[in-house]
């Protein structure tokens, strides 16, 4: 069970990271009140977005408008105001509010008002309470005030310049608790249903009225960040403001024209002409040239309406999360985004149509973090319709922020694996086999590939003779200048054993030209250990040789192995023919079979070719020693001047015979008579067949020799007449030896040019035709 945790946690531990640390982020860029007006345009929307509702028809406007302006003259004198406000009157609606300021007499007909005032016990007026920006504050009309018949028309706006705070009640320079116009008329109104107010929770003052309760606005309720919340709130709900209360005109009232009685509902007057300024932007007022503007007394109205239709209908105002739950929120977004965009990197999920990938694994994963974004907003927006303001642009940003973090991260981890499968593939076959689901789909497909095995001569005595971190060091050099050139020729290393190299050209990707690039892929590594082998010798260390093997034909490529591990691999009888073609090479050879030479086309130089019986396969093949490919690679190999020397005094030496990688028990005599510094002829007492491997050491009381280790070499060619002589091809020799080697060969040389009786030897040895003496043949 804690293995499997401690498992769990590994697998998700950049999930347990990235999640935590962005949800944090958020958090604090929302406390910090970045995120206010993202909030604050979502919750506009939502009002958008929001079906237009029935319209309160307890409330009726009475609107001063630019016609009655112009006909009654602005501001309306005494008289005429009297006049209008006893007319209402006389329709007996239950209150009547007066959203026109009258602290002073204006024209004829002040005793006529006054007297309306006093008569009048369901008439409100107004007072502006809190100062202007020049500092003045405007007094209720005098009578009203005396009679206790005045609410507070002021209105709160936010920063954007839009409304969508009611203001029920606040405090005057005196500290006195003044009621806005709206809740005064809609208490005034409930009291006259036996409805009133009851304090529950003084604290918080949380108070019962009818059906709802209500409670302040607090700071940093909803999208509000620390926002001014003096004294008593709401957030807005905008029931009726979109439509437009019922109204009727001044010159209506005035003239006794009444679309519907008025009794027993909410009158209020005010302003609507744009020129008296009494108009705001509210969430309806979308971003325009010329945005809607709602007048004050349709703010004022809505107040009312909604104080009304909570008390009576059971219509809750806006309500809130707490923080704690907001907080919740955020964070259960981080993860989930985190989490999906991991979970989906790790199955590496891609939608497909038929072969072709219709949407990449990081395009989905930005597809479903916006499908969760716009459930977020959905899920907010729905609650919004039930009252409730829940912000959502944080955890959009959490759930986006994370989503994008881990696609970064995975693109990151993808580019690491490209990376590293850049060492063994191109960067074009890394991303066939990373970005596609066939890529890492379990089986395979045949096709025709050209497969090159290469193995290094000489690095076991080497690695004898230095510290394993040299050792390491060599290898590793040597590894790094061959995979550029792989990749250079878009070939797939495949694996790396010990010293020797897998390579295929061909798949999963194939092109016409797969054998021309693999045989100039091995040319090029063959020139290539010019540059290595200058390295060693920096070193003090002796020359390393490689021999190459190439063919070409059908294998089973693709991901082989079980759903916990797989490999992308090449598998068949043609990759063993390739590995025994290579077995037979030497040092700075590259041999190919002929399928691979007919392939490539007549831009390959075939220097030499052999026949050979191959272990294994009960035909014989030819095999073809290149030693160049033009066209538009043009590279080609130094044919290896190897002059044999006659001997003077032959050395006698003790051979072994190799079987693979093992040495046999049984050890032979034999002679070198004939030597160069890379190959020598040698005569023993037992028949050898031809390309077979053997160890051997000299055997000699000369002091130079005493002591020397073990050369390794291949025989290259055989008489038929004389089979107990053959010439070898040595493919690892310790310093020491070659030292002695070229010494001899030397000594050999001066000694022959003295004695002009003596003839020199030649380039070839003193054998019989060999093989490698043909004329090279084409396939057919």
């Amino acid at each position: 069970m804690r293995f499997k945790l401690g498992q769990f946690l590994w697998q998700w531990r950049i999930v347990l990271v990235v999640a935590p640390v962005i949800a944090g982020l958020v958090l604090v860029t929302r406390s910090l009140g970045l995120l206010q007006s993202l909030e604050i345009l979502a919750l506009d929307q939502f009002f958008q977005w929001r079906p237009q509702e029935v319209v309160d028809d307890r409330i009726v406007l009475v609107e001063v408008t630019e016609l009655d302006i112009q006909k009654w003259g602005w501001p309306l004198d005494d008289r005429t105001l009297a006049r209008m406000l006893q007319t209402l009157k006389d329709q007996q609606p239950s209150m009547i509010g007066l959203d026109i300021f009258r602290d002073l007499p204006v024209g004829e007909g002040y005793d006529e008002l006054v007297k309306v005032f006093e008569t009048t016990p369901n008439l409100i007026g107004i007072r502006k309470v809190v100062p202007s920006q020049g500092g003045a504050v405007v007094n209720p009309p005098p009578t009203l005030s005396k009679l206790g018949q005045v609410g507070a028309n002021d209105i709160v706006i936010d920063l954007d310049g839009r409304v969508r705070r009611l203001v029920l009640g606040l405090e005057d320079k005196d500290q006195q608790q003044i009621t806005s116009l709206g809740a005064e008329l809609a208490l005034r109104f409930l009291a006259s249903q036996g409805v009133r107010p009851e304090m529950i929770d003084p604290d918080r003052r949380r108070m019962q009225l009818g059906k709802s309760q209500f409670m302040p606005l607090d700071t940093n309720d909803g999208g509000y960040v620390n926002v001014d919340v003096g004294g008593y709130q709401l957030l807005s709900n905008f029931r009726n403001i979109r439509a437009g209360f019922r109204s009727i005109t001044l010159t209506d009232v005035l003239e006794r024209r009444f679309p519907e009685p008025l009794r027993d509902r909410i009158v209020l007057i005010g302003m609507t002409a744009e020129s008296a300024g009494d108009v705001f932007l509210t969430p309806y007022s979308q971003v325009s040239y010329a945005p809607i503007l709602f007048s004050g007394v349709s703010i004022h109205a809505e107040v009312t309406s909604q104080i009304i239709s909570a008390a009576l209908d059971g219509r809750n105002p806006m309500q809130f999360w707490p923080d704690w739950a907001e907080m919740s929120l955020i964070i259960t977004a981080a993860f989930l985004g985190a989490c999906l965009s991991w979970s989906l990197h790790a199955e590496h999920v891609a939608l497909k149509h038929k072969n072709f990938v219709v949407l990449s694994t990081p395009v989905l994963t930005l597809a479903t973090a916006a499908l969760l974004s716009v459930a977020i907003v959905g899920a907010g927006y729905v609650a919004f319709w039930q009252g409730w303001w829940i912000p959502v642009m944080a955890p959009v940003l959490a759930l986006s922020a994370t989503s994008l973090a881990m696609v970064g991260y995975a693109a990151q981890l993808s580019d690491k694996m490209r990376q590293t499968f850049g060492r063994y593939l191109t960067n074009e076959v890394a991303t066939e086999l990373l970005e596609t689901r066939e890529g890492l789909k379990l089986g395979g497909e045949k096709c025709k590939v050209t497969v090159l095995i290469s193995d290094l001569r000489g690095f076991s005595a080497i690695s004898e003779r230095v510290k394993p971190e040299t050792a390491v060091k060599i290898i590793n050099q040597y590894l790094e200048v061959m995979i550029d050139i792989v990749n250079q020729y878009k070939g797939i290393l495949n694996e790396v054993v010990g010293d020797g190299l897998f390579i295929f050209f061909g798949a999963p990707i194939q092109r016409d030209d797969d054998a021309q690039r693999a045989i100039a892929c091995a040319i090029a590594m063959q020139l290539a250990m010019k540059n290595i082998n200058a390295e060693l010798a920096k070193l003090d260390l002796p020359a390393l040789a490689m021999g190459i093997g190439l063919h070409t034909g059908d294998v089973l490529a693709g991901n082989i192995g079980s759903e916990r591990r797989a490999k992308y691999t090449i598998i068949g009888s043609n990759v063993n023919l390739a590995s025994r073609i290579e077995a037979y090479s030497v040092g700075g050879q590259i041999l190919a079979s002929q399928a691979t030479i007919k392939d490539a086309g007549a831009i390959v130089r075939v220097d030499q070719y052999l026949q050979v019986q191959l272990k294994g396969f009960a035909e014989t093949f030819k095999l073809y020693e290149l030693g160049g490919i033009g066209g538009q690679f043009n590279l080609c190999l130094p044919k290896d001047e190897d002059v044999l020397v006659q001997l003077h005094q032959v050395i006698p030496i003790q051979w072994m015979l190799l079987e693979g990688k093992h040495v046999t028990n049984e050890k032979l005599q034999g002679q070198i008579v004939q030597l160069s510094p890379i190959s020598a002829v040698i005569r023993s007492h037992q028949p050898v067949e031809l390309l077979a491997n053997i160890k051997f050491n000299l055997e000699t009381n000369n002091k130079k020799a005493s002591g020397l280790g073990d050369v390794y070499a291949k025989i290259v060619q055989q008489s038929p007449h004389q089979p107990r002589t053959f010439q070898v091809r040595f493919t690892s020799v310790p310093p020491e030896v070659g030292a002695l080697f070229y010494y001899l060969c030397e000594a050999a040389k001066q000694s022959s040019a003295k004695q002009s009786s003596v003839k020199q030897s030649s380039a070839k040895p003193d054998l019989d035709p060999p093989a490698y003496d043909a004329p090279p043949i084409q396939p057919e």
